[in-house]
C-alpha cells in the first residue's frame, strides 16, 4: 500500500482514528498526536467529561475531535459508540485500544469480581472495539489496529491481580487478529510501555528519591512520558508501518536490557548514574 505524498508524511490527514481511554494519560497523548498529524479523532472514555476536555483543546487548535462516552467492556456501549463515530466523523481507518484498569491483589486473595472486571476492560474491551471498528476496515480493505499492552505482559507484575495476565493475553489477541484479518488488509500490532508517568502513578513520584530509583533501572536513565508511547503508536496506526503486522514493540527506555546489571556482580556493577 502506497502512502499519499501530500499532507503529513504519516498519511493520516483526514483519516478517522479512534482512541479508547483517551480522557487522560497515554490515550490523551495519542489523541493529541493524531490530531497534530491531521487525523479526525474520536476520543472514547467512560469519563466523557475528561474526554471532552481533551477534545475541546484539540478543536481550539483547529482539529476535528469528538468525545464519546463508552465503557469498552460493554458490547452495547461499543456498538453505540461506533455508530456515533460513523455518523459524525465517518468510517474508522485506525483504532488504538488503550483503555485499561488495574485492581490490586495477590493471586491467592484477588476477588473473582476484580479479576473479571480487569479482564473485561483490558482484554474483552480490546476485542469488542476491534471487532466493531475493524468491520469498517475490513469493508475498506485496509486499516490498522494498535493495542497498548505493557511490559507487564512479558514480565509478571506481582500483586496486581489480573493485570499481567490480561496484558499478556492482549499480545496473543493482537497476533491472532493479524493472522485472521491481515489477509483482508487489516494490520494488528501491540505497543508494550514500560514505566510511564501518568495520573495513575503520579502519587508514586511524590515520594523522595522514587523517580531517581525508577530512572536508574532504565538504560535511558529516565521515566517515560505519555508522548513516548504516543509517537510509536501513531506510527503503527499509519501506513508508514504497512509491513508491520502481528508485531510487539517494547517501549521501555531500555528497562528490559538492564536485567543483568540488576544482578549483584562484585567488581562489575556500576553506580546508577554511570
Amino acid at each position: 500500500m502506497q502512502v499519499e505524498s501530500s499532507g503529513h508524511w504519516l498519511g493520516l490527514d483526514g483519516k478517522v482514528c479512534v482512541v479508547t481511554g483517551a480522557g487522560s494519560g497515554i490515550g490523551a497523548a495519542i489523541a493529541r498526536g493524531l490530531a497534530d498529524v491531521g487525523a479526525k479523532v474520536a476520543l472514547l472514555d467512560r469519563d466523557v467529561d475528561a474526554a471532552e476536555r481533551v477534545a475541546a483543546s484539540l478543536r481550539e487548535q483547529g482539529a476535528t475531535a469528538l468525545a464519546v462516552r463508552c465503557d469498552v467492556g460493554d458490547e452495547a456501549a461499543v456498538v453505540a459508540a461506533a455508530a456515533q463515530v460513523r455518523h459524525e466523523l465517518g468510517v474508522c481507518a485506525a483504532l488504538v485500544n488503550n483503555a485499561g484498569m488495574l485492581r490490586a491483589g495477590s493471586l491467592d486473595t484477588v476477588s473473582v469480581a476484580d479479576w473479571n472486571a480487569v479482564l473485561a476492560i483490558n482484554l474483552t474491551g480490546y476485542l469488542l472495539c476491534s471487532r466493531e471498528f475493524g468491520r469498517d476496515m475490513i469493508e475498506a480493505g485496509e486499516g490498522s489496529i494498535v493495542h497498548v499492552a505493557s511490559v507487564s505482559a512479558l514480565h509478571p507484575q506481582t500483586r496486581s491481580g489480573a493485570y499481567s495476565p490480561s496484558k499478556a493475553a492482549v499480545l496473543l489477541l493482537s497476533k491472532q487478529m493479524a493472522a485472521e484479518w491481515g489477509p483482508q488488509g487489516v494490520r494488528s500490532n501491540a505497543v508494550c510501555p514500560g514505566m510511564i508517568r501518568t495520573a495513575l502513578s503520579a502519587k508514586f513520584y511524590e515520594e523522595p528519591g522514587f523517580e531517581a530509583k525508577r530512572a536508574a533501572v532504565t538504560a535511558s536513565r529516565r521515566v517515560g512520558e505519555p508522548v513516548d508511547i504516543a509517537n510509536p503508536a501513531i506510527f503503527l496506526a499509519s501506513q508508514r508501518s504497512a509491513y508491520l503486522n502481528g508485531a510487539e514493540l517494547v517501549v521501555d527506555g531500555g528497562l528490559g536490557c538492564m536485567l543483568m546489571d540488576m544482578v549483584p556482580r562484585p567488581g562489575f556493577n556500576r553506580t546508577a548514574t554511570a
